[in-house]
């Protein structure tokens, strides 16, 4: 296509091609307008027909060999190109199809829909169907692969349920040589602490820090990271509770294992003058709870046999809840630390799934404004995974008695909270944990389904200031989106979730951060065969 001007700008003619005689030829006037508006007018012209003429190609090379014969079809077919707008080519009953509700017919296991990607286009090709059966027939695949995939997350959640409430192999072997150990070997039952030191368990100027586990290995490392990221390890007090059955195992691995200058106590449930007096709360709601699940849920295979159509989301919850740490009295202790230190004004509370790395002393320095638990807030955080969690995400709100609360209200996490313990005794937490934790057990487990965080939050409502995400970097045990570098600049990281770094099934690229606080050339270790990964 070519573009001539006359010399006095009076003749415009645009050519087609070269050798062609000329299409369109404009005479200008003088008078009425303006030659140089003219000229570049018709120079947009002459590009929007190269534009046609491209377009016009195009369609020919791909196979359209309809042809517009109106102005009207040509912005048709090049308007939306032009817009970048698209006009949908899939038949209304295609979407019709797939939009329809899901039968207990197409539920149903059959032979004859295809089972890959090939079998289904080798089907299509050979029957050429229309757009109603190709549609039936992308469908029933569709239902296939999902029913398929439901399936084999569930299994993956059973199993990792299955793992994740197992005593590992090792661990059991660490208990009982360290129990062998405590029984044959005086220097594995020392007092702890050493009678010199036993006043710094009730002196306010020194900072307390409360454990409560039954796993030594754990311990071992929550302990470890705590002193040796200390700078004051002098003035640092680590309270360990364990139960009767661990306490031996528990002694003697201090008692061998000091962490001196710090001082370190390992006491046992019964060895508490509060815990053995008369009936306590917390024991008579273990066994009303541990009843009612078992009445209410039968098991995981139940819980896996009888759901059918529920999410396996919602299956993982339910499984969850069966975990044995949601009905072990080290996870509801925490309820009872005013009772448990009273000469204490403050405390940090540690869980044994935890790694510190950074001192812990600056938590004092903490103005709590009279609130009596300083946790992280889990709503806001650029983790949309494991910093979303509200009300309703623990919460029935269905049920009458929880639809007081507001649904969105931002939750906070258990792991490692500050707890003011003087302004604790002036309120009424622990008698309103319990009373929600009754109606929960009247209502068959039906105010909320697992864990001691839902009663939690509706005990300390009211009563949490918030802290810094610093202090506490939760979900390493259940999703490995945080990446090694991210996790390294948390001053504690939280491996809260099934995945737990002393298991086979933790995060492998997670999992330094907790071994690196475990000596692997130790006599028990090794005995045990316990292996950085």
């Amino acid at each position: 296509m070519q573009l001539h001007v006359s010399p006095s700008l009076r003749h415009v003619t645009v050519f087609p091609g070269k050798g062609v005689r000329e299409f369109i030829k404009v005479r200008i006037g003088s008078r009425w307008v303006s030659y140089r508006m003219l000229f570049y007018s018709l120079l947009f012209f002459t590009f929007l027909l190269r534009f046609i003429f491209v377009f016009s190609t195009v369609d020919t090379i791909d196979g359209d060999l309809s042809k517009c014969s109106t102005i009207g079809c040509l912005g048709k077919r090049i308007g939306p190109r032009i817009l970048g707008r698209m006009e949908s080519n899939v038949p209304e009953v295609i979407y019709q199809i797939l939009d329809e509700a899901i039968s207990k017919e197409e539920v149903e296991p059959k032979s004859d829909i295809p089972q890959t990607l090939h079998d289904f286009m080798a089907d299509i090709k050979q029957t050429t169907p229309d757009a109603k059966a190709f549609a039936l027939k992308l469908r029933q695949m569709v239902l296939l692969l999902e029913q398929r995939t439901r399936k084999a997350k569930i299994q993956e959640y059973l199993y990792r349920h299955v793992a994740s409430s197992s005593i590992p192999k090792h661990l059991h072997c660490l208990a009982l040589k360290l129990a062998n150990e405590h029984s044959n070997n005086a220097a594995a039952r020392l007092q702890l602490p050493s009678a010199d030191l036993v006043p710094s368990l009730v002196d306010n100027s020194y900072f307390h820090f409360v454990l409560a586990s039954d796993n030594v290995l754990a311990a071992s490392v929550v302990s470890k990271s705590l002193i040796k990221n200390a700078l004051r390890p002098r003035k640092f007090v680590l309270h360990i509770i364990t139960d009767r059955k661990t306490y031996a195992p528990m002694q003697a691995w201090f008692s061998l294992h000091p962490l001196a200058p710090a001082v370190i106590e390992v006491k046992a449930l019964h060895q508490f003058d509060w815990l053995s007096k008369g009936k306590v709360p917390v024991l008579e709601a273990m066994e009303k709870d541990q009843r009612v699940r078992s009445k209410c849920r039968g098991g995981s295979s139940a819980i896996v046999a009888k759901n059918n159509t529920e999410k396996p989301q919602i299956i993982a919850a339910k499984l969850q809840a069966l975990s044995p740490k949601y009905n072990s009295l080290m996870n509801h202790i925490r309820i009872h630390l005013p009772e448990l230190f009273p000469s204490l004004n403050k405390a940090v509370f540690l869980d044994d799934d935890i790694v510190i790395q950074t001192d812990l002393s600056a938590l004092w320095d903490i103005d709590m404004n009279g609130k009596v638990n300083g946790a992280v807030e889990t709503c806001r955080g650029e983790d949309s995974f494991v910093m979303s969690k509200r009300f309703k995400s623990y919460l029935n709100f269905s049920h009458p008695l929880i639809a007081n609360f507001d649904p969105n209200e931002c939750a906070w996490a258990y792991g490692m909270n500050i707890f003011d313990l003087e302004a604790w005794r002036k309120t009424n937490i622990t008698l309103t944990y319990y009373h929600w934790l009754e109606q929960n057990l009247k209502s068959d487990l039906s105010l909320w389904q697992l864990g001691t965080l839902p009663p939690g939050l509706i005990a300390f409502h009211g009563q949490l200031h918030v802290i810094d995400p610093f202090w506490h970097m939760l979900g390493l045990g259940y999703q490995d989106n945080t990446t090694l570098s991210d996790a390294e600049t948390a001053g504690v990281i939280h491996f809260n979730g099934r995945a737990k770094p002393w298991l086979d099934i933790a995060f492998p690229q997670l999992r330094p951060l907790w071994a690196k606080y475990i000596d692997f050339s130790d006599k028990f270790i090794k005995g045990c065969h316990i292996r950085v990964s």
